[in-house]
């Protein structure tokens, strides 16, 4: 087994900078001192969030703040994911506990919030060589993730204050028009206007109801888990910006929109979200079988969630690429997002037809 290793930092001259003399006479004033020795340093991955391993009086912990340039309304949230996380680890262990909300934006140009640092193990885009196409390795991956959505969707949410989250009533229905919405603001001129038509439609005429409202992740997946490199237990699932109540299985499903097949067409391979075939995770059917099973929630109507689910991730790489395609980012890893988007959105197709899932 893999032992544990050191955080996965990038190279100062690639990081972000950020006006961490602004940030030091903020902590000062809640009587916290920012070292400056290790100095502060942006961890590595991610498209979204900029997330860096900072030390106070000594101790390590995690600056969190939203990316730069302008926002989607309602994304990025860092009050709402303070406040997900300064109670949810009161019932879920492997939580880091967020402990102070900057929520002034002129420190630093955005909210902010520091939470607990937990090491591990992080498997991104590839799976460490050791534990590469070993399927006894990936059942016990596709054990912990299934177990632990299992427990974040059994979370009593009224017993740590967090009942009021979101707005379960009308959360599918408001899903669709919402993807919908966006996927038309972010979609190629004159490219996949017919598939965006297409797909839209199919998910308007099989609206399912409401299921039994529960915690929503919004963005589960291997990356956003720490694990313990020796049984691969959680040690955190981070992330939780998205985090809200509604039903269960969209959030299911938004996992498995990840869990690519060897066979996927090469967008899905290319999104590098999720390294589920070189893991040896369970084939898509069997984590289908095995969540209900853990749940006891009825999946005769999953195929509505999963392509909702997949049409979701095709908008969100279509407005990443948006980024590139109108100059609000210049890094090079936006480039290739607009055309992956289009692609998973053609296999969304594929799969409302019937001829995939």
């Amino acid at each position: 087994m893999p032992q544990p290793t050191s955080p996965d930092l990038r190279p100062p001259a690639e990081s972000v900078a950020l006006p961490w003399d602004a940030v030091c006479a903020f902590l000062a004033t809640r009587g916290l001192r920012l070292d400056a020795d290790p100095p502060p340093r942006q961890f590595a991955g991610g498209l979204a969030n900029l997330n860096y391993l900072i030390h106070l009086d000594g101790k390590p912990y995690v600056l969190r703040r939203p990316p730069m340039g302008e926002l989607p309304a309602g994304s990025h949230d860092m009050a709402r994911e303070h406040r997900i996380l300064s109670r949810l680890p009161d019932a879920l262990p492997f939580v880091p506990r967020s402990v102070l909300l900057c929520d002034d934006p002129a420190i630093i140009g955005q909210r902010f919030q520091i939470l607990e640092y937990r090491a591990g193990l992080v498997i991104r885009e590839h799976v460490p060589p050791a534990l590469a196409h070993r399927p006894e390795i990936g059942a016990r991956l596709s054990q912990v993730l299934l177990e632990t959505m299992a427990a974040i969707h059994a979370v009593d949410t009224a017993a740590i204050g967090l009942d009021d989250l979101g707005r379960p009533d009308g959360f599918l229905a408001r899903a669709v028009t919402g993807w919908r919405k966006r996927g038309w603001a972010a979609k190629q001129d004159g490219t996949d206007d017919t598939l965006h038509q297409e797909v839209g439609a199919w998910l308007e005429q099989r609206l399912v109801p409401d299921g039994k409202p529960g915690l929503l992740h919004n963005d589960f997946k291997l990356n956003n888990m720490i694990l313990d490199p020796g049984d691969f237990s959680p040690v955190a699932v981070v992330d939780w910006d998205q985090g809200t109540r509604g039903d269960p299985l969209f959030d299911f499903a938004t996992l498995l929109s990840y869990w690519i097949h060897a066979d996927d067409p090469w967008a899905m391979h290319d999104m590098a979200q999720m390294p589920a075939d070189e893991a040896c995770l369970y084939p898509r059917e069997q984590a289908v079988a095995d969540y209900a099973r853990l749940t006891g929630r009825d999946v005769s109507n999953f195929m509505f969630y999963r392509v909702l689910a997949m049409y979701k991730l095709a908008v969100i790489f279509l407005q990443l690429g948006l980024r590139w395609r109108t100059g609000a980012t210049t890094d090079p890893r936006y480039e290739p997002l607009s055309a992956i988007g289009t692609g998973i959105l053609e296999f969304t197709h594929e799969i409302a037809q019937g001829r995939a899932f």
